[in-house]
């Protein structure tokens, strides 16, 4: 006797496959973009910390930081050096300095 093929076997041996590829596929995008958006974030509070810190050195002193040496050693802010590189423009002690943050690359 001959068994008759049942369309939806075919269809979910065909449909299971793609739909589980398609998850999967999501699923990793979903990370990738958490893991860019909290780059970013960690990017954002680094600038705000040192900005945070300019802020206290003008008001305590009356001047803002001549380098990023100096608030990191009498304000006490730390920068990961291996995970950013920060560029520290002071061009007068009564005005804010421009400050960037960079994230290394691997």
């Amino acid at each position: 006797m001959r068994r008759k093929k049942n369309g939806f076997n075919v269809i979910r041996g065909v449909l299971l496959p793609c739909v589980i590829a398609a998850v999967l596929i999501c699923f990793i995008s979903a990370l990738d973009s958490l893991d860019s958006g909290m780059n970013e974030e960690n990017l954002r509070q680094m600038e705000e910390a040192l900005r945070k810190g300019c802020a206290t050195c003008y008001a305590v002193e009356g001047a803002y930081p001549p380098d990023l040496e100096y608030l990191k050693e009498h304000y006490g802010v730390r920068v990961d050096e291996t995970k950013y590189t920060v560029f520290y423009n002071s061009f007068a002690q009564n005005l804010m300095p421009d400050i960037t943050v960079l994230e290394n690359m691997p």
